[in-house]
């Protein structure tokens, strides 16, 4: 059964890193659908913003983030949204039990209640038998597993994924791809990537945000039929990409 309900919501945003710069964000709205959502675009078109407004990390200059009429601001909100950023670094003392179980400690959870938890979440995201491993040993994309087990253990509905399969090779992001998707049953899912190959037929969403503003908003079936008739499957979701951003003459 899809989620209900947890629905961030940006209206009206603007948000620039300097007062004199020109705003990353100008009068932006937009609302995170259920399940899992690809948003693409190119490096500087305001992905990591978004994101990073989504999860309360930055704050709007003008406008307001909201969960479920929650603003960004309040501890609930950040309770409810898990946020991971590109860079998953280990903690070379920890296991990831005990790095998963730091984390919720750190949004809030006692730390008896976040160490009952930390197996759970390292369960739904496949790390089970990495339970008692040094987070340095892990590999690349156990990490970033470990990172979406970590916004998982205070039972966030929310998850913000910053380039989860930057770095990965192709057997990593398949299975970060079946995790994602296993997990966007329950939780809202807006995974944000520049790699047409990242793109599925199990996503639900695809948005595609070109300079600030979102030049494309649909389910991924819709997305794809954008590509040329005679594109070869496997590069579909390129060819739509490229009709999106640069026009069907391209």
């Amino acid at each position: 059964m899809r989620t209900t309900g947890a629905t961030v919501i940006l209206d009206r945003v603007t948000y620039a890193y300097r007062r004199w710069s020109k705003p990353v964000l100008a009068d932006f709205s937009y609302q995170l659908p259920e399940g899992l959502t690809v948003l693409l675009g190119p490096n500087g078109a305001g992905k990591s913003t978004l994101l990073k407004l989504a999860a309360g990390v930055l704050r709007p200059g003008e406008g307001t983030v909201t969960l479920d009429g929650t603003p960004s601001t309040a501890r609930a909100y950040r309770r409810d949204v898990g946020w991971l950023p590109q860079n998953v670094q280990p903690m070379p003392q920890l296991t990831a039990r005990e790095y998963v179980a730091y984390v919720g400690w750190l949004k809030g959870m006692s730390p008896a209640e976040a160490d009952r938890q930390a197996p759970a979440a390292l369960a739904r995201v496949n790390l089970t038998e990495q339970t008692a491993t040094k987070t340095q040993r892990l590999s690349g994309g156990q990490l970033r597993r470990l990172g979406i087990a970590a916004t998982l253990v205070h039972s966030s509905r929310v998850l913000l994924l910053d380039e989860p399969s930057a770095g990965l090779d192709p057997t990593q992001r398949r299975d970060l791809r079946t995790v994602l998707t296993s997990l966007s049953k329950d939780v809202r899912i807006l995974m944000s990537t520049h790699d047409t190959g990242d793109i599925a037929e199990e996503a639900d969403h695809v948005h595609v945000l070109t300079e600030g503003t979102v030049t494309f908003d649909g389910d991924t079936s819709e997305f794809l039929a954008l590509a040329p008739p005679d594109v070869a499957a496997g590069r579909r979701a390129e060819a739509a990409y490229t009709v999106v951003t640069h026009g069907a003459d391209h």
